[in-house]
């Protein structure tokens, strides 16, 4: 359901001190708010001091959750936790994505309700109060700032994105059955113990985490939403481009299989497609155009295409545990390791389904999906593994 609710009354905050404020018992805590963050060194002080006016008279803290930014935003939220108790700074090594870090964030709170805001200045910080309220009357489960509700406005998109926007919030509603205005939104606050029962099975890649919260929960949350205008950037430079659209359709397909089927796994088999396209092009090129026998240009073929994959894989479907320096040599070599059991097992699978069922297709099917499994599985536990 989407309703304009009337702001929070706040109490009046409590004379200017020199002193750090404390920091509330867990128990007294009302709410964290949970800022994902990536290069925004700029924007962390301005926010801070924003959500400090915003939410005066409610016992709160602020978790940046950063992704080790080279410009050193973790360094900025450090120096500013030193100096004021309500900040607490998580640095990621090694891991990348909104939607990781928002999960990481909530599930290091304490508080009872918890908020997620971009970094960037362009959610409007002034609705956490209004969006508190329903929560603390126990009257919703998420509230979500909503675009595209009355009172809320999303004119500060170019075409681009405004385009996007609609056509994902569209599909998401249509293939996932999805009742809420705005589910692209990044802007949202719910009870932190409805999100733990859902964590499980949110997807760590990509950056709608609420589209992803919805779609899990199934119609068992109650959601209301509230109405914001969406800003414009100030500092740093957005991270959305053609990746969030791939993560955004492989979260869809994820969806429609009720997770069965992750969105790393759809990635990865993605990637394997094409790399068969890579292996038939190499192989016509190679067989066609020089003196080799078929044995020699199928194996130049099948070493193309595996390298192309690593490379794929490392960008897209690892992008978040990307290979980097002498990694990428020490991660490619074992990969071909991999590829190569993997192809053995494509082959023994489909000899042993042909035995029983001579029927070329689904004997040649079966062998490759085996294959995909198989190379999935070992690629995740040992040349993409954890650090």
């Amino acid at each position: 359901m989407s309703e304009s609710l009337p702001p929070a009354v706040a109490a009046a905050p409590s004379p200017a001190s020199s002193e750090a404020p404390p920091r509330p018992a867990a128990e007294e805590r009302q709410l964290s708010v949970i800022v994902p963050t990536f290069n925004e060194r700029d924007n962390v002080v301005t926010l801070f001091r924003r959500l400090e006016t915003a939410l005066a008279g409610v016992a709160w803290e602020v978790i940046f959750v950063d992704d080790n930014s080279p410009d050193g935003t973790w360094n900025v939220v450090r120096d500013l936790a030193a100096t004021d108790t309500r900040v607490r700074c998580l640095r990621r090594i090694g891991r990348r994505g909104l939607s990781g870090a928002c999960i990481e964030g909530i599930l290091a709170s304490s508080a009872p309700y918890v908020a997620v805001i971009d970094a960037d200045l362009q959610h409007d910080e002034t609705r956490l109060p209004v969006m508190l309220a329903p929560l603390q009357r126990g009257e919703a489960d998420l509230v979500v700032g909503s675009r595209y509700v009355d009172g809320g406005s999303a004119d500060s998109f170019n075409r681009t994105r405004l385009g996007f926007s609609v056509a994902a919030t569209m599909m998401a509603k249509w293939l996932l059955d999805i009742r809420i205005a705005d589910p692209m939104s990044g802007f949202f606050m719910m009870r932190r113990d409805r999100f733990e029962e859902l964590a499980p099975s949110l997807s760590v890649q990509g950056f709608k985490i609420l589209l992803d919260i919805v779609a899990t929960a199934r119609g068992h949350l109650r959601i209301v939403e509230i109405p914001f205008v969406f800003g414009t950037r100030q500092h740093g430079e957005s991270k959305l481009d053609s990746m969030v659209a791939l993560d955004f359709f492989g979260l869809v397909l994820a969806k429609l299989t009720r997770d069965a089927v992750s969105l790393r796994f759809l990635m990865f088999a993605l990637v394997g497609s094409i790399g068969l396209v890579v292996h038939l092009v190499t192989l016509g090129i190679v067989f066609e155009l020089r003196p080799a026998s078929f044995s020699i240009a199928q194996a130049i073929a099948a070493f193309v295409a595996m390298t192309s994959n690593f490379l794929l894989n490392n960008v897209l479907t690892y992008r978040d545990q990307r290979l980097k320096g002498l990694g990428i040599l020490r991660g490619l070599v074992v990969f071909y390791l991999v590829c190569a059991v993997g192809l053995l097992a494509n082959v023994g699978v489909a000899f042993s389904i042909y035995n029983h069922q001579p029927i070329w297709w689904l004997a040649g099917a079966s062998g490759a999906l085996m294959g995909v499994v198989w190379n999935y599985a070992l690629s995740s536990l040992f040349v993409w593994r954890r650090r």
